[in-house]
């Protein structure tokens, strides 16, 4: 475990998950704010030893994932004055280990692409307890941390609908986390090896481009190395570049075939965007976004099955 301050009053506690880099954030000024729980063991193992006995005052998790709050009862025992902060549209699956478990994590299987047996339980286990979220969040609030130290809530969605981030003007710093994941998600040996999620591409693009319009001087995520300048704009750029490429393997895909489920389509688009190693499953939803965008656009038709789509041109049967 490591903690640094990678920006005035912004420090970043890392640490590893599996095969990935991992990390939370702590803003510091008169009042503190915490970034993120981790898992349910990240607290205990990572995050209370670093902070050495400070108590934040709020506590923000970014999106309903199992890694980002599933430390939220560890952290509320240990601090039991801490608000905890989320977007009112991931709330309810920070709040339900139940619903998110199912709407989340569970719909996968429904399209032959579920998660092996382990990594289900995994997830289940990773989040601990129910804890409900204090304030709700819509993006554009602000954290008057000290006399020099406010943060902008930024909503970023698209990897969730209710993905945020913080904006640090002093210091152009982006604390966005999984809200861009440029061409895949890296192992300590810096190689991709699981797929970048997002379930609406034009939610997914746009907080890409709302990061670039930004400018940030400093990129600050879960899994990946701080990034700087010149390294941010290519990290953006790849983001975008892999949503571009996921478009046109889906449509190409589709159009080779006629009618195509997204089973195959995962089988199809793997080694041509990836390939991935850790979650390969994963694909499945960002693809699935691009079947759905292809809808949207009167080129596709999903198959009253739910479970296929449909080239627009094709006229064979479900």
């Amino acid at each position: 475990m490591t903690r640094i301050e990678v920006a005035p009053g912004i420090e970043r506690i890392e640490s590893v998950l599996g095969p990935r880099p991992f990390s939370q954030y702590l803003i510091r000024g008169e009042r503190t704010l915490l970034v993120d729980t981790g898992v349910k063991e990240t607290p205990a193992e990572v995050i209370l030893p670093a902070l050495d006995g400070l108590q934040p005052d709020f506590v923000l998790n970014t999106h309903a994932d199992v890694d980002h709050f599933g430390g939220n009862a560890a952290v509320k025992a240990a601090a039991p004055n801490a608000l905890i902060c989320a977007h009112v549209l991931d709330a309810p699956w920070i709040e339900s280990a139940e619903r998110i478990m199912r709407e989340r994590y569970g719909w996968y299987a429904a399209y032959d692409i579920g998660y092996d047996p382990d990594t289900f339980a995994w997830l289940r286990d990773a989040m601990g307890p129910d804890v409900p979220v204090d304030i709700l969040l819509r993006g554009g609030e602000r954290f008057r941390l000290g006399p020099s130290l406010t943060v902008e809530v930024l909503h970023l969605p698209g990897h969730s609908p209710g993905h945020l981030g913080l904006w640090e003007p002093a210091s152009r710093t982006a604390i966005v986390i999984d809200a861009v994941l440029g061409r895949g998600l890296l192992d300590l040996d810096v190689n991709v090896i699981a797929p970048p999620p997002y379930f609406v591409v034009d939610a997914y693009l746009g907080a890409a481009r709302t990061l670039q319009a930004l400018e940030p001087q400093m990129l600050l995520t879960a899994h990946y190395d701080v990034m700087e300048g010149a390294a941010v704009e290519r990290f953006l750029a790849d983001t975008i570049a892999f949503v571009e490429d996921a478009a046109a393997v889906t449509a190409n895909a589709l159009a080779d075939a006629g009618q195509i489920e997204l089973a195959e389509l995962v089988r199809v688009a793997d080694p041509r965007l990836g390939p991935f190693t850790s979650m390969p499953n994963e694909l499945g939803g960002s693809l699935r976004a691009h079947l759905r965008a292809l809808v949207a656009a009167g080129r596709a038709q999903e198959e009253p099955s739910g479970l296929s789509w449909s080239s627009a041109n094709h006229q064979g049967g479900s």
